[in-house]
């Protein structure tokens, strides 16, 4: 059994550079033509996006210890759950501006790509924050609950991108095609540069992904205040985001009791927070919650609400053919 290792600078830019590498790949070789993505390849590239995070967990257990996996393995759940609302938000976008399918994953591997640098870039300000002001935790705890409640109270996504801030701005700034240019971003419209309808899409895409990053990055530092391990839970559960899009888009009405499941996870790790040491000093309200038993409760939340969902939708088909 090897020593304990101390994660360096090294190691964040060796994780960065096999998730370029892996990026590189994917458009480069397997995605290099616009192509429809099927339903057996999205399964099979989720189970290995899936394989490659508990083998990540696996060498977190075996050179940093147990309870850190375990903390890696709870990160990525709830990261990788909160993303099914995102893919949802996704697919009506998609079906906004009628995007073809074929040109769909690259959208995705773009909008991942810049998540990536947001995702880094709101982790290491929230890492400091917490470093530098306990009482952060609170205001995090807090705003997990509420995200929680809202969630559970809010009505049907809907995507309306008139009101988004950063598409307005992008046609104030430049021209917009009012048609595709195969998967280009630019194109030339009257002599002149200008946006593609892809290139709004990926910028919608990218503020929504920021909104939905508001909500999950700090529900990742109920588990633990360590960055590299926020990082990288948040990372593999991105990265497996696009296969994950192909293959549950279409099927997501289905998951009726998800939003409610989704909502209760983020109250719990909200009080998770609130209630937690955090070697602060010793008050009467504050409860440790072993990290394995959140790993649990957040599972077994997760398989209630997809169990009850399939229920209704089995129930809903028996009654709809008598």
């Amino acid at each position: 059994m090897p020593g304990f290792v101390e994660i360096t600078p090294w190691h964040w830019a060796g994780f960065i550079l096999c998730v370029l590498i892996f990026l590189a790949l994917d458009l480069g070789l397997f995605h290099r033509r616009a192509r429809v993505v099927k339903f057996k390849e999205a399964a099979a590239w989720s189970a290995v996006w899936f394989a490659l995070a508990m083998a990540f967990a696996g060498a977190m257990a075996h050179w940093r210890g147990r309870e850190e996996a375990i903390q890696f393995t709870t990160g990525y759940l709830i990261e990788l759950s909160l993303s099914l609302d995102n893919i949802l938000v996704i697919a009506l976008i998609f079906a906004w501006f009628r995007i073809p399918v074929k040109f769909q994953h690259r959208l995705l591997f773009w909008g991942i790509f810049g998540a990536l640098v947001m995702r880094g870039a709101m982790i290491a300000t929230g890492a400091e924050l917490i470093n530098q002001f306990d009482w952060v935790l609170y205001v995090f705890g807090a705003f997990l609950i509420f995200a929680g409640f809202k969630m559970l109270f809010s009505g049907q996504e809907t995507v309306q991108p008139e009101k988004n801030l950063a598409l307005r701005l992008a046609r104030k700034c430049f021209a917009v095609a009012p048609d595709l240019d195969g998967q280009r971003f630019f194109t030339r419209l009257d002599g002149r540069l200008a946006l593609t309808p892809l290139a709004l899409v990926l910028l919608l895409i990218e503020t929504t992904d920021l909104i939905f990053a508001v909500d999950s990055v700090p529900a990742v530092f109920s588990v633990t205040r360590k960055a590299f391990i926020v990082f990288t839970s948040n990372i593999f559960a991105i990265i497996g985001l696009r296969s994950m899009y192909f293959l549950l888009a279409g099927a997501l009405g289905y998951f009726r009791c998800l939003k409610i499941g989704l909502s209760v996870v983020l109250a719990f790790v909200g009080v998770k927070m609130l209630l937690d040491p955090h070697d602060r000093p010793p008050q009467w309200f504050q409860i440790e919650i072993p990290t394995g038993i959140s790993l649990l409760v957040v599972a077994a939340i997760l398989s209630i609400s997809i169990a009850l969902s399939a229920a209704a939708a089995w129930r809903e088909k028996k009654i709809y053919h008598g």
